[in-house]
């Protein structure tokens, strides 16, 4: 699933102040009070908390991809599956649980407004393993299947 790794240079941290935040003791807060992993600002719980619990959705791509981060960095398979397309979402997910996701950086996006029915959101995603880190960078593909939007996949580079 992670297609294209790439390493940070040794001895940089681009994210070290917000993993702090974030993953203190390790574990990633989920409480509504907590800051959203997605990196907006906001709590998780006015946030991309109410979209992993099906209460509302993502008005626009870029929502989307950081509604999925989020997932990601607490482990929530089953939104995952649910905001992945059709056609291209996987039976299941194997989520490593030594991953902790530890910064979003969204770089660009065309279209993807609530006005329109495609876009594509290009971003950079932070992680830490034991003694690892590195970025997933990605271009991904989004579209609306029954009015809602959905991850299609990885563009080509």
């Amino acid at each position: 699933m992670l297609r294209s790794i790439e390493r940070s240079p040794a001895g940089v941290d681009p994210c070290g102040a917000v993993y702090d935040v974030i993953h203190k003791n390790g574990a990633v807060p989920t409480t509504d009070a907590s800051r959203c992993p997605c990196g907006s600002g906001e709590t998780y719980g006015g946030c991309c908390g109410p979209l992993h619990r099906g209460e509302s959705a993502a008005a626009t791509a870029e929502q989307l991809m950081r509604s999925r981060f989020s997932a990601f960095a607490v482990g929530d398979e089953a939104y995952l599956l649910r905001s992945w397309h059709p056609r291209t979402r996987p039976r299941s997910l194997d989520l490593d649980p030594e991953l902790h996701w530890t910064f979003l950086e969204v770089l660009a996006s065309t279209g993807g407004s609530p006005f329109h029915q495609s876009g594509t959101v290009e971003f950079r995603a932070h992680y830490r393993k034991p003694g690892d880190r590195g970025v997933l960078h990605e271009n991904s593909e989004f579209c609306r299947v029954d009015g809602a939007w959905v991850y299609v996949g990885q563009l080509a580079p």
